[in-house]
Formats: structure tokens, sequence, C-alpha cells
């Protein structure tokens, strides 16, 4: 059997319950060795098999699950954060399923949560915004036209930028290309709920020069939008004394 879990965020003691069992059941981990925190090593037990896949090629993953399938052994892949979110997973899972081997998936705390934690924030403010697009620049990797920067952008939604700390400054071009102000505010958040984490309020237009002030170069999340000030929002009618909800009557006549 083969479990792929998410780490968390960062923080060892962020991985949920469940993560932390199969950790300990595990006879085999494979963890991400650049993101993942290596405190969660502690929760294996101590004739686990222990492989980094930073060094390791998909097909090398494989051959390790392989192995350990053929043996009788528990596997855990252990991915940074939550495994659905930039992390490799399905191609491995097609793979598994070519072989036959069985395999499920244990959700964990999406970083861009540690992030939303590390600043205080809500990211869905009534009358501000309701909606939060995750994306990331292109690289190496591609992104889809239609999926471009500047065209979410243009929704002046909560936007929470993964994997492009190293490209601030074209980020900024495509965030006001799409119709951000340059004043819009913006955060960077370094390695959310790990020990030395880092936050650093800005604007749009001043991201790529507060991270080189604050010396970031990745491991971070950019955050934008009017959401991130946490100011001007309407109040919840979800505990407004005037709004009936299924539970409980309106104590108060609701405004109109």
């Amino acid at each position: 059997m083969i479990n792929f879990v998410g780490a968390g965020s960062g923080a060892a003691d962020l991985i949920t319950v469940r993560g932390a069992k199969l950790l300990g059941a595990a006879d085999v981990i494979i963890y991400a060795g650049s993101l993942v925190n290596p405190e969660l090593l502690s929760y294996a037990k101590r004739d686990c098999q222990i492989y980094n896949s930073a060094h390791m090629t998909l097909e090398e993953v494989i051959d390790v699950m392989k192995e350990a399938e053929k043996d009788g052994q528990m596997t855990v892949r252990l991915h940074t954060g939550d495994p659905s979110l930039y992390g490799a997973i399905r191609e491995q899972m097609d793979q598994l399923n070519e072989l036959g081997i069985p395999y499920a998936v244990c959700p964990g705390v999406s970083s861009f949560c540690g992030a939303a934690a590390a600043l205080g924030m809500e990211y869905t403010l009534p009358d501000i915004t309701q909606s939060v697009v995750i994306t990331r620049m292109a690289g190496r990797t591609p992104v889809p036209e239609r999926e471009s920067v500047a065209s979410f952008a243009s929704h002046g939604a909560t936007m929470v930028v993964f994997l492009s700390t190293g490209m601030l400054k074209k980020l900024s071009e495509e965030l006001m290309k799409g119709g951000y102000q340059a004043d819009t505010p913006a955060a960077i958040v370094y390695k959310a709920t790990w020990p030395d984490e880092k936050v650093v309020r800005c604007t749009v237009a001043t991201l790529a020069a507060s991270a080189e002030r604050e010396q970031i170069t990745k491991t971070a999340l950019i955050i934008v939008g009017d959401a991130v000030a946490q100011t001007g929002y309407e109040r919840s009618k979800l505990y407004d004394p005037g709004f009936t909800t299924e539970f409980r009557q309106a104590s108060v006549k609701e405004e109109t």
C-alpha cells in the first residue's frame, strides 16, 4: 500500500493526526526533502527506510515503491503542504495504476493556509472578495495562456502565487497589466509556519524590492489583493442579529 501524505505547511505539529499515524506505521518513507520539514521524520519508526526524493527521478521513486510492495511493506510518500497542489502526484498514481499497486491520499494543510495564519488574515472578506485564485508564474513549467497572471488579475480577487519568488519584477508587471493598481496591498510570506517564518507586507509595485531588501529568494508565497489590508469589509450576515438562518431567528429587525 502506498499512502500519499500531506506534510502540512511547515511546522512539524501541523501534520494531520492521520498523517502522523501513517508516518509512524510506515516501513518506507519517500519525502520531498527540499521542502518538507525534516522534523517530521521523527515520527518514523527506528527501522524505517527513508529516501529523499529531491535526489530522485520519478522512475526511481516508483522503483522504491515497487520493491516495498513486493516485500509486503507500507510506503508513505510525504509531500509538502497538501499533495493536490503542485505535488506532481497524478503521474505517480497513474504509474501505480498500471502496476496494480493500491494507494490512498491523506490531505494536508496547504502553505496558503499557513500564510493566511501568519498574516492574521481572512481571504474571503464580505464586500471585498469572495474568491481566491491559486496560481503560479510560468517558468520552466509552462502555464496555459488562459491562466496567465494578468488574466486572473482582471477579476480583482485575492491571489496566492506559488513558485514565483524568483520572478517578482515580472509578477508585478503582470499583476498591473491585468488590472491591479500599483498600490494594491500585497505580502510575501517566507516559509509559513516554519521556525524561521518571515512576513513582509508591501504593495504590488514593491514586491521585488521588498524581497531583495529581506533577502528572500525562494520558498515564499505571494498574496495579493485588497483583502491583504483586512479593512473596509462588511460584517458577515452569518452572525448578524438581524439575519435569520436555519438554526436561529433574527433577534432584531434587519436593516434595509
